[in-house]
């Protein structure tokens, strides 16, 4: 009898610590930068097709692995002969490149709803650690009654570090590009 209660404890126990895949709701997210053109002024982008997941166990996505991929290829700045050009060879080289990838491979909570997530993003080939600042702006529900979470993202990458417009003077277009993302997920 001992063995049976002991074997349903750990049964439950188990059960609770299943971790629980969440996907972007696409017509409730966006991914988007920022850049400074001629030290003057931001040109902020997004893509336009895009893919999330995040996988958690914790209420508070303190042991989640954040998963993104990007289509490179629909980058957008609201200008078409601007977005050709970054398209090309001379910066993203969609043709060769066409996606930009990041998986987290660490998890810090900063603060009572925000974490510090670290993982390897790979763009233009070139695959480097960053971390991105992580708020979590709250949990719900729909009307399907699957339960929701909404996540803010931002970091700042240098572009010199994945090879992206390699030949263009920080002064035309800054180095340091925002990143920017927000969305809703909702639980699988």
């Amino acid at each position: 009898m001992k063995k049976i209660t002991i074997l349903s404890f750990l049964l439950v126990a188990s059960l609770s610590t299943f971790a629980q895949k969440w996907s972007v709701d696409k017509a409730h997210a966006k991914v988007g930068f920022s850049v400074v053109h001629m030290m003057l002024s931001d040109v902020d982008g997004s893509f336009k097709k895009f893919d999330a997941t995040i996988t958690s166990s914790k209420d508070d996505f303190s042991d989640a692995t954040f998963e993104f991929t990007i289509d490179a290829n629909t980058i957008s700045t609201d200008n078409d002969m601007r977005d050709g050009h970054l398209k090309g060879d001379g910066f993203f080289d969609v043709a060769n490149f066409p996606s930009i990838t990041f998986k987290s491979n660490s998890v810090q909570k900063s603060g009572a709803k925000t974490l510090k997530v670290t993982g390897d993003l790979t763009m233009h080939g070139v695959t480097k650690p960053v971390t991105f600042d992580v708020t979590l702006n709250g949990l719900g529900e729909n009307r399907q009654k699957k339960k929701l979470a909404g996540f803010k993202v931002v970091g700042t990458i240098k572009r010199s570090d994945f090879g992206v417009g390699g030949k263009t003077p920080t002064a035309v277009v800054s180095d340091e590009i925002e990143l920017k993302a927000n969305g809703e997920f909702v639980q699988n």
